[in-house]
């Protein structure tokens, strides 16, 4: 379980996005925390094991996007390159409506997702082993949802060909970044049918470290070309910047 003073962080800190934790969910945060610590023993899914650390760098980070989708509303949502579950899960915590979708190319890690969902009791949330080239040419998944996140460090035009072949027209794509500003998806973004709607540039508060965060918001405007996500590699040898 996480420790008193990581559950004061994290309950007083969800209040920062509109989110009044319920006794329920914080039990399932405290679950999650402790299968994390758990299983990353015996596989590397995250160098964040410290309490205080898992509450504001994991949970509190993914709870970010919880106020572009209770605004920009919509009841479907695929985390690309998910990892642990982030942001996925946090948000599937307190959007319980949500119909979820993780992806992760690990094994170990969807094996990991799918303990956490089961331990957790979830409903209409399901991980996926694949490749993010390979799921968007897949018709069960293409411009099948109304969000896509990822929270990686690929680069802007990279995300951008995993996701926004995913999302339906009107979606939209959340990307979350770093604090260093990217500027190099104009092209990427005339080519996959997207623009930019919202960009927020957000600090949380970890006792006297001071975490810098931007929310892209990328809206798609049209359809994707079939062309697009190119096959495996592709995306990531030749962005399209």
């Amino acid at each position: 379980m996480m420790n008193k003073k990581a559950v004061e962080m994290l309950y007083e800190g969800a209040k920062e996005f509109g989110i009044q934790l319920s006794e329920e969910q914080m039990h399932m945060f405290c679950t999650y925390s402790s299968m994390l610590k758990e299983r990353n023993k015996v596989v590397n899914l995250t160098a964040i094991t410290e309490d205080e650390d898992i509450a504001v760098k994991h949970f509190l980070d993914s709870l970010t996007l919880y106020p572009y989708i209770q605004i920009l509303s919509g009841n479907s949502l695929i985390d690309i390159g998910t990892g642990a579950g982030f942001p996925g899960i946090p948000l599937k915590i307190v959007c319980p409506d949500m119909k979820v979708t993780l992806v992760d190319s690990l094994i170990k890690r969807v094996a990991f997702l799918n303990d956490v969902v089961d331990e957790l009791g979830l409903k209409n949330i399901h991980a996926i082993h694949a490749r993010a080239e390979e799921v968007g040419k897949k018709k069960e998944h293409r411009e099948m949802y109304d969000f896509a996140t990822a929270r990686a460090v690929a680069q802007m035009p990279v995300l951008l060909e995993y996701c926004l072949p995913l999302v339906k027209v009107s979606g939209y794509f959340l990307a979350m970044k770093g604090s260093k500003e990217e500027d190099n998806y104009d092209k990427a973004l005339e080519v996959l049918g997207g623009s930019l709607y919202e960009k927020e540039f957000l600090e949380l508060y970890n006792e006297d470290e001071v975490i810098q965060r931007i929310i892209y918001v990328f809206k798609k405007d049209k359809h994707t070309s079939t062309n697009y996500p190119r096959k495996p590699g592709m995306p990531t040898k030749k962005p399209l910047a």
